[in-house]
C-alpha cells in the first residue's frame, strides 16, 4: 500500500537515496550470507550422511565376507537372516560364484523396482568399488559395495539411500521455509540499521533547513557516540558556533557604529554648517576645518578599533606569530610613556627577566601594553606611581600593570570590557570606551587571559597570563630595571 501510495517521480528520488541503498546493501548481504551458510549445513550433512552409509555398508560386507570365508554360504545365510531379523529390513546381499551364477540372493520386496540385472556386468569390478543402481522413475537409489573373495565369488552387500534423500529432502525443505523469513529479517534489520545509522545525517539536514530560514541557533543533537559521523555532528556544531559568533560580532559592531556615530557626525557636521554661514575670517574657517579633521580621524580610530575588537573576539583577527621577549615589550611601553608620565608627575617602573619569551604578535601585543598603561597614566594622579612587571609562572608569561590611580568601583569591573563602556569617574578624560575591549579580546585571541582587581582611591592591577612560553638556553635570568 505503502509503495502504491508513490508517485513515480517519488520512486525515482527513493531509489536514489542513500538509505535505500544501505538497505538493499544490508538485506542482499544478509541474505546472500544466510544462503550460504545453508548451503555450506547441507553439504557438510549430505557428506556425513553419506559417508555414514558407506562406512556401515563397508562394515556389514567385511562381516559377511568372514562369515562365509569361514562357513560357507550357509554360514552367511545364517547371518544374514539374523541380521534381516534384528533390522528394520532385510539387508541386500547378493553371492555370485566365479562364472557369474548366482549363488545367493537376500532382497527386501520394495526393491523389486531396482533392475538388478544391470549389477551381472558389475560382478567383476575392482574390490571394493560402489555400484549405484537407480529405479526406473529414477527416484530412488541403491549403493551396493563388492568384494572378490578367495574362491573367486563376488559378494555384494548395499543399502537404499531413501532414508538418506529423506533426511537431506527435510533439510531442504526447512531451509526454503527460512528463507521467507530471512528475507523479511534482512529487509526489516536493514531498515532498522540504516534509520539509526543515517539518523546524524537527517539531523544535520533539518539544521540546515532551520538556519538558512533565520535561527542561527540551530545545532545537531549529539549522540555521544564518538564515531565518524558524531565527530562530523561536534564539528558542524563548532562551524555554526563560530558563524553565529561572527554574525553577532557584526551585528553588534553594526549597532555600535550606529549609536556611537551619531554624536561626531553631528558634531562634525555643526562644525561645517557653521563654518559656511558664517561670514568670519580666514583663520576662523581653517580652525573649524581643523577641528572637522580631528572628528574625523577620532571617527576613524573608533571604526578601525571597533573592527580590529570583532575580528579579535570572532577569531577573524590575522595574527602574524613571531618570538618576542617580555623584556623588550615592557621597554618598548616604557620608552613610549614615560614623558607622558613625567608631564603628569607620575613615576614609571619596570622589571623583567632577560629570558621569557612568548610567542606572539608583536604590533598586537605593543598595543595592548599601550592601552594599559595609558590608562594608568590618564587616571593616575601626580605624585602617583606605576608599575610593570614580568615573570614566569607554570609554563605562563605573566605581565602585570599596578597603579596608585583612582581605581574602579566593584560593580564596574565586569563592565569595563564592555565596548564603548565608561565609567562615572572617567567621564572627565578624554576616549572611546574601546581600550579595555580591545586588550582583553587580542590577549584571548593569543589564548590568553586578563584579569583585574581593585580598589577605588587605591588603585588597580592588571595581570595579564599568556602561554606558549619559550624559554631561551640563555644563563639564569636577571631583571632589567627600566624606571
Amino acid at each position: 500500500m505503502f509503495l502504491k501510495s508513490l508517485s513515480p517521480k517519488h520512486l525515482v528520488r527513493l531509489r536514489k537515496t542513500i538509505t535505500f541503498r544501505l538497505i538493499l546493501w544490508y538485506s542482499a548481504f544478509f541474505i546472500l550470507s544466510t544462503s550460504f551458510l545453508f548451503l555450506l549445513a547441507y553439504f557438510l550433512l549430505s557428506s556425513s550422511v553419506r559417508r555414514k552409509n558407506r562406512e556401515e555398508t563397508h562394515q556389514k560386507l567385511s562381516e559377511y565376507a568372514a562369515q562365509y570365508q569361514a562357513g560357507g554360504i550357509e554360514a552367511l545365510k545364517n547371518e544374514v537372516g539374523l541380521e534381516g531379523r534384528s533390522a528394520r529390513e532385510d539387508p541386500f546381499v547378493r553371492l555370485v560364484g566365479p562364472q557369474n551364477t548366482m549363488l545367493f540372493l537376500n532382497a527386501p520386496a520394495h526393491w523389486k523396482d531396482f533392475d538388478l540385472t544391470q549389477l551381472d556386468g558389475n560382478s567383476r569390478n575392482t574390490s571394493e568399488e560402489l555400484v549405484y543402481l537407480q529405479t526406473r522413475d529414477r527416484k530412488r537409489a541403491l549403493e551396493i559395495e563388492s568384494t572378490v573373495l578367495s574362491d573367486g565369488s563376488v559378494l555384494q552387500v548395499g543399502q537404499s539411500t531413501e532414508e538418506q534423500e529423506a533426511l537431506l529432502e527435510t533439510f531442504r525443505e526447512v531451509f526454503a521455509g527460512f528463507m521467507i523469513p530471512a528475507i523479511i529479517l534482512g529487509i526489516g534489520g536493514g531498515s532498522f540499521l540504516a534509520y539509526r545509522a543515517l539518523r546524524p545525517v537527517r539531523s544535520l539536514i533539518q539544521t540546515i533547513r532551520s538556519v538558512s530560514r533565520g535561527r542561527m541557533d540551530a545545532r545537531v543533537p549529539t549522540s555521544q557516540s564518538r564515531d565518524e559521523l558524531d565527530e562530523l555532528v561536534t564539528l558542524f556544531n563548532s562551524m555554526l558556533e563560530k558563524i553565529e559568533t561572527l554574525i553577532n560580532g557584526m551585528h553588534g559592531s553594526l549597532d555600535a557604529v550606529a549609536h556611537d556615530l551619531r554624536t561626531p557626525l553631528a558634531r562634525l557636521r555643526g562644525t561645517a554648517e557653521m563654518a559656511l554661514r558664517s561670514e568670519q575670517s580666514k583663520d576662523t574657517s581653517r580652525e573649524a576645518l581643523a577641528d572637522c579633521v580631528e572628528e574625523a580621524d577620532r571617527i576613524l580610530t573608533m571604526l578601525n578599533t571597533l573592527m580590529d575588537i570583532s575580528e579579535a573576539e570572532t577569531g577573524a583577527m590575522k595574527l602574524h606569530l613571531d618570538e618576542i621577549n617580555i623584556s623588550d615589550l615592557i621597554r618598548d611601553t616604557v620608552e613610549l610613556y614615560e614623558h607622558v608620565a613625567e608631564d603628569k608627575k607620575v613615576s614609571l617602573h619596570a622589571s623583567s627577566p632577560h629570558d621569557v619569551f612568548l610567542t606572539a604578535d608583536a604590533n598586537r601585543m605593543r598595543q595592548v601594553m599601550a592601552n594599559l598603561v595609558d590608562n594608568a597614566v590618564k587616571y593616575t594622579p601626580g605624585g602617583g606611581r606605576i608599575e610593570l612587571r614580568a615573570f614566569q609562572q607554570d609554563h605562563q608569561g605573566v605581565i602585570t600593570v599596578k597603579d596608585t590611580g583612582i581605581g574602579i568601583a566593584q560593580e564596574e569591573i565586569p563592565k569595563i570590557w564592555n565596548r564603548l563602556y565608561r565609567g562615572d569617574q572617567s567621564r572627565s578624560q578624554r576616549g572611546l570606551g574601546l581600550g579595555l575591549s580591545l586588550v582583553k579580546a587580542v590577549v584571548q585571541a593569543h589564548n590568553g587571559r586578563i584579569e583585574v582587581s581593585s580598589d577605588p582611591g587605591v588603585g588597580s592591577l592588571f595581570t595579564l597570563y599568556l602561554p606558549t612560553i619559550v624559554e631561551s638556553h640563555i644563563l639564569p635570568s636577571k631583571l632589567t630595571n627600566l624606571s
